[in-house]
Parts: structure tokens; C-alpha cells; sequence
């Protein structure tokens, strides 16, 4: 089952090619200088180390509080490299937006998050609008520099809005010409064809779908004939395809949408193992980092959270719980940067289970994630000489016997398990 090369000197000389040697500051920690970010067919790399990069579309209030009174961004920095997609929107654009983009990026470093940088206005332009092109290459300039700016984000769900590729080409061509430390971002909606999202290819170096499986009725946001959970995969698919293997992707997951919150509408959350399970999915079929978007739309926010501006109750039960597992300090985090592995790892027993090998260390991970159905029995053989026990990963104790490089487990309808095999030799 399972980018381009970024300079090392920018116009801050040496100042710049220290930076490029740097690791990545631990979570939370000030961002006092600013980032070299590489896109890379392998995931996204920030000063040479890879990181799994969570995004929120969008972030707590720069200026809020978590439900018991601490810093906002302080909790949302604990996950690991995290970012926002930081926005005016479309018409929005003006003097004092400009002065809150600032006022923002400037919390961001502070506080250790870094931010992606969408100002709709300047993302689609057509040909020959010069005082547009010359705005957005003043903008660039301004904030090429800045400490927490992570990427640009593109133009919107282009495909689905009809916007035409050259339109999008002097925003990809002017951050390249003038920041080539920090990439291009699209996301497109669950829409078109492979073959009318491929069209777009050209325009970024970090790709994106967004889709929300999770409503009433099930899976109106797809538009493929699957409607249930394991969509998520469907189009995660797609992007491999569209990609061809090429640039990185991230998925974009529900919080809440547009599907749960409209007029006549139910509101509708996912449940952690739903949220779980299309996160594990996403990753499996390629996704080097996720973004989860809605947790700010008022009409999904609780009397308590509407305070905060922020949907803290759906981060406390659901979010917050699943970060904790994709987090660098915890047991699985070289698994998620780490490529996919050749060993011929193979699964029988049940033909909807969907897995990823990765190798990290002494350690052999395998992820693995079953899709609608019956719930099954399933053998996962073609390891190397591992120990007699596989850990599985988030559900200790439990573990699963292994014998000549097989073992076998159970697995429920959209269920998950996290294998972390040693190699039989290892210290």
C-alpha cells in the first residue's frame, strides 16, 4: 500500500545559511528567526528536518484563552509543529488588514506556532494586472522574512470555483522569485476528476483535498459514489494520483462545515474513533500532515466556547486526544516522517484493510486501518526477524504474538490499530 530544492543562501547571507542547518525548535519555544521550508516528495521539511505539520483552519483567537484561563496558542503549540491558515478574506484586503496579519504573525512567534499566509485578494490575478502583481510582490517582500510564516497558501478550491490555471500562475511565480524558502499551498474541494484537478499542478508545491464525510445524511460532502467514513482514503488516493509521487499533500478534516451548520441542517461532530480512523487513513494512503478546519464557526460553538471563539469542547474530547498520538514526543512520531517502506509486508484474510510500513530506528510500524464491513480476522506476514510481541501502539496493554515474521489481529468496521515491531537484535 502502501518538490522543489530551496536555496540555502536567501538574501540574508549568512545569517540565512545557519538557519538551513538548524533543527527544528522544540514545541512551544519562541520562533526568533525565520524558517527554511522545503517540499519535498517525502513531506515537508523545515530546516532540513521533517516535520508532520497540524494545521487548524482556523486557530484560537492569537489573544484568547483555553476553558481554564491559560494562553490559547500555548495549548494549541503543545501539539507539536502547528500552524493556521491566517487569512482576510476575499475584498477584505486594506491597510488595517495588513496591520492584524502582522499583529498576528508576530503571536504566532511568540508563541512558537507558525502561520499560513492566505490573502485571497492577491492570490488569483489576471494576466496583465500589473498593480495587483506589483501589491502582491510588496507583500511578499514584507513578510518573506518573518519568523513564523510556515507557506503561502493559493487560491481556494480553484478547481471547484472555475478559477483558470494561468490566473493562479503570477501568484506561484512571484513567491518563487522572491521567497523560495517558503512553498505554495492549494487545497481543492472534493470535486472535478483526477484529470481536472491534475490541470492545477503547476500552481503549487504542497497539495490538499478537503473533505467531511461526517453528517446527516452521511457523506454529502463526497462526491464520489462512497459516502462513509473511509472517503477520506478515496480522495487521499486521488492526491497520490494527481500528485504522481512527486509533491507532498495533506488532507483537511472536519471539526464542523458548512454541511452541519447551515440553515435546516443537523449539527454533527466526528466522534474521536471516526476522527481517529480518517486521520490513520489519510495517512496511510500518503498524507504527510493534516489539517483540521472549522473548529472557529460560530454556529457550531457551545455558550461556553462562543466566549472563547473557539470550539475547546470538541479540541478537550476529540482533538486533543488524537494530536496526543501524533505528537514528536510520543512513541509513533519517526513512523509519520519517515518514508514508506519496501519490505514486503502483505495482509490476508480480509481485502479492505488498508496499510503503511515505515521503518524508523530499530523499529518496524505498521498502520493499519480497516474500512466499512464486518469485523475480521487478519494476518499481516512478509517481516524480517522482529521479536516475539508486537506493541500495539494506544492500546496498552495489549500486544499481538508474532511467529516467522507473521501476526494476526482483529479489526471492527473503521477500526485502527499501531504495530511497533523491534528488530530481533536490537539493544
Amino acid at each position: 500500500m502502501r518538490g522543489r530544492r530551496m536555496s540555502l543562501v536567501s538574501r540574508m547571507g549568512t545569517v540565512a545559511l545557519l538557519l538551513s542547518m538548524a533543527l527544528v525548535l522544540p514545541p512551544g519555544m519562541a520562533v526568533a528567526a525565520p524558517i527554511v521550508v522545503t517540499a519535498s516528495p517525502l513531506g515537508t521539511f523545515v530546516n532540513r528536518e521533517p516535520v508532520f505539520a497540524i494545521g487548524l483552519t482556523k486557530a484560537p483567537p492569537a489573544d484568547g484563552k483555553t476553558p481554564d484561563g491559560r494562553p490559547a496558542y500555548d495549548e494549541i503549540a503543545s501539539n507539536g509543529f502547528v500552524w493556521h491558515r491566517l487569512g482576510v478574506a476575499p475584498g477584505q484586503w486594506s491597510p488595517e488588514a495588513e496591520k492584524e496579519v502582522a499583529r498576528v504573525l508576530d503571536a504566532d512567534a511568540k508563541a512558537g506556532i507558525h502561520a499560513a499566509l492566505y490573502i485571497s485578494d492577491l492570490t488569483r490575478i489576471k494576466p496583465r494586472n500589473t498593480a495587483r502583481i506589483e501589491e502582491l510582490r510588496r507583500v511578499i517582500r514584507r513578510f518573506r522574512e518573518h519568523p513564523a510564516l510556515f507557506v503561502w497558501k493559493g487560491a481556494d478550491e480553484p478547481e471547484w470555483g472555475k478559477v483558470p490555471v494561468e490566473e493562479l500562475m503570477p501568484f506561484y511565480q512571484a513567491v518563487h522569485e522572491l521567497d523560495p524558502n517558503h512553498p505554495v499551498w492549494i487545497t481543492q474541494a472534493p470535486r472535478g476528476t483526477i484529470d481536472s484537478l491534475k490541470r492545477y499542478d503547476p500552481a503549487y508545491d504542497i497539495g490538499a483535498i478537503d473533505i467531511y464525510p461526517v453528517g446527516y445524511p452521511p457523506g454529502a460532502n463526497s462526491h464520489l459514489p462512497n459516502k462513509n467514513l473511509s472517503a477520506v482514503g478515496d480522495y487521499a488516493n486521488w492526491m497520490r494520483e494527481i500528485t504522481g509521487g512527486k509533491k507532498p499533500f495533506w488532507m483537511v478534516l472536519q471539526i464542523a462545515w458548512s454541511g452541519v451548520i447551515q440553515e435546516g441542517k443537523t449539527l454533527r461532530f466526528p466522534t474521536f474513533a471516526e476522527e481517529r480512523y480518517m486521520a490513520y487513513q489519510a495517512i496511510i494512503n500518503g498524507a504527510r500532515g493534516l489539517n483540521f478546519f472549522g473548529g472557529d464557526l460560530a454556529k457550531s460553538l457551545n455558550a461556553r466556547d462562543a466566549k472563547l471563539g473557539w470550539n475547546w469542547t470538541f479540541y478537550g474530547r476529540v482533538l486533543k486526544p488524537l494530536l496526543d498520538e501524533l505528537n514528536p514526543k510520543g512513541p509513533l512520531y519517526p513512523a509519520l516522517v519517515a518514508p514508506d517502506s519496501n519490505l514486503p509486508v502483505r495482509v490476508s484474510g480480509a481485502d479492505d484493510i488498508e496499510f503503511a510500513v515505515r521503518e524508523a530506528g530499530e523499529y518496524i510500524y505498521v498502520l493499519a486501518a480497516k474500512r466499512e464491513g464486518d469485523t475480521v480476522k487478519a494476518t499481516f506476514s512478509g517481516l524480517p526477524p522482529v521479536r516475539e510481541t508486537a506493541e500495539v501502539l494506544f492500546e496498552e496493554p495489549r500486544t499481538a504474538p508474532v511467529s516467522a515474521g507473521a501476526f494476526t489481529d482483529w479489526f471492527g468496521p473503521n477500526e485502527v490499530h499501531v504495530y511497533r515491531l523491534r528488530r530481533a537484535g536490537a539493544n
